[in-house]
């Protein structure tokens, strides 16, 4: 049995608060005032073991640094090209993606991982006002 621990607690409710899949580093200082003594290498310990556990997601981004989410209802993630972010998006599911890729293939699909990739509704705003500046009138 894994023993209590009050920083890995302290990890996990700062998870549950915050719906922004925040960084190793973005915990760390989160807790920092309530663990003044914590590492950062004691955080990422206790954000891998979470996530082997199950109590919370890990969320690799490819070429930006692992976010974690405590939201572990089924749901999927949107990535934004442009700034980084990761929104959970509110849709029905697509597991019949499962039954798809089963029919195509001779083994038994027993699950799948689907991310969305674009610009987020800020970045859109931003790009397009930049459009109106660089061209005004439409011209």
């Amino acid at each position: 049995m894994l023993k209590h621990s009050r920083q890995r607690e302290s990890i996990r409710n700062f998870l549950m608060q915050r719906c922004d899949h925040p960084t190793a580093e973005t915990v760390y200082l989160g807790i920092k005032e309530d663990f003044p003594n914590i590492s950062l290498g004691t955080v990422y310990r206790n954000l891998s073991l979470l996530a082997e556990l199950g109590e919370i997601l890990k969320i690799s981004v490819g070429n930006g640094p692992d976010r974690f989410d405590a939201n572990l209802k089924p749901h999927y993630h949107f990535f934004c090209n442009e700034c980084g972010k990761v929104l959970d998006l509110e849709m029905g599911s697509v597991e019949h993606i499962n039954l798809i890729a089963e029919h195509s293939f001779a083994g038994r699909v027993e699950g799948s991982i689907t991310h969305f990739f674009g610009k987020c509704p800020e970045c859109l705003a931003k790009e397009f006002s930049q459009k109106t500046i660089d061209k005004p009138n439409g011209i």
